[in-house]
């Protein structure tokens, strides 16, 4: 029995079957839900550092399509919870001021840290002069989102968009919608309006980075799902061109590539995701069985051992412990 069969058969009475680490090696991206116990707190402030009152707070997972919304009291404080362990976009939205956003990694254990998130006064055709009536037909679509009800929330975010059609953003919730749904055809078109009208009104995706990078990597889930791994690959690669601290854009190029058995290069991306964020715990785990599956074990042990430190919570846990002991109990047995 060779040394690839001698660690098989061990994983095999621990439970863990090479097929089964095939199955979890497969391609699980884009859980459509990241929800959980994480919480975050933070400000609203304007240029001037006043608060600013009544901003909508939007939390988008940059894993999932999972979106959560607050909003700030009259002195600009907010606090959002649900959050699932991960990457997450937090944005700032009011009319009259421009967007503002920051990623961040969001923590189901620890305490996470507060944010102060600044809104620019919007100058001339920028100004979105929303009314009442207005706001809350999108709050009406977003509740109708939340609910499964996809079809009443595209109705809802198309009515928004006729009188409001400059508010190109709001085609990434009609995407979101459509891809919830399955229609891929609609959510590609949707996506792709949001890069075309950046470039038309903006004249290059940097201007409006926030919402490119979310349209380019909902085209790369779209691609994933349709089982398109060239074109889903190249999406996720100008995500991280456009972005190129955006770790779950970098984690998501090695997936394809790892898909695509292009192991080496995968191990790249994934090794580059620990360096934007290295606290980020499911690139060290996903490591562990890259290695493992190399045969090379030392370093599939220390990827495995800083996932569990990262994450003590996660219910992978209990499964990396037993292989982690399966692997430790072949070599006190002398076996390599």
């Amino acid at each position: 029995m060779n040394r690839s069969q001698r660690l098989t058969a061990g994983l095999a009475k621990a439970g863990f079957l090479a097929g089964v680490l095939l199955t979890i090696l497969g391609l699980c991206l884009f859980a459509q839900e990241n929800l959980g116990r994480g919480r975050i707190t933070g400000q609203v402030m304007d240029e001037a550092g006043q608060p600013v009152a009544a901003a909508r707070i939007i939390v988008q997972s940059m894993q999932a399509s999972s979106r959560i919304e607050g909003k700030s009291d009259k002195k600009g404080h907010f606090a959002v919870a649900g959050m699932g362990t991960g990457a997450w976009r937090v944005s700032a939205v009011k009319e009259g001021y421009l967007e503002s956003s920051v990623e961040m990694q969001i923590s189901q254990i620890k305490p996470n840290p507060a944010i102060t998130l600044t809104l620019k006064k919007a100058g001339g055709g920028a100004v979105l002069q929303a009314d009442k009536s207005s706001l809350e037909v999108v709050d009406r679509g977003n509740a109708f989102l939340e609910e499964g009800k996809y079809d009443e929330a595209i109705a809802a975010f198309e009515e928004f968009l006729v009188k409001y059609p400059d508010l190109y953003q709001v085609h990434l919730n009609i995407g979101g919608a459509c891809l919830k749904k399955g229609d891929l055809d609609r959510a590609e078109a949707e996506f792709k309006a949001v890069l075309d009208k950046i470039l038309q009104t903006l004249g290059e995706l940097p201007k409006d980075k926030g919402a490119a990078v979310q349209a380019l990597l909902a085209l790369g889930e779209v691609g994933v799902r349709r089982g398109d791994f060239e074109a889903a690959g190249k999406s996720f690669r100008e995500a991280l061109a456009l972005s190129p601290e955006d770790e779950a854009a970098a984690y998501n190029v090695g997936e394809i590539l790892f898909s695509s058995q292009k192991t080496d290069e995968a191990i790249g991306y994934f090794e580059m995701a620990i360096r934007i964020k290295k606290d980020w715990p499911k690139p060290y785990y996903r490591l562990g069985f890259v290695h493992l599956n190399k045969g090379e074990y030392a370093k599939s042990l220390e990827y495995f051992k800083a996932f569990i430190e990262l994450d003590p919570g996660n219910p992978e846990v209990p499964n990396v412990k037993n292989i982690m002991a399966t692997i430790e109990k072949m070599k006190k047995e002398g076996r390599p």
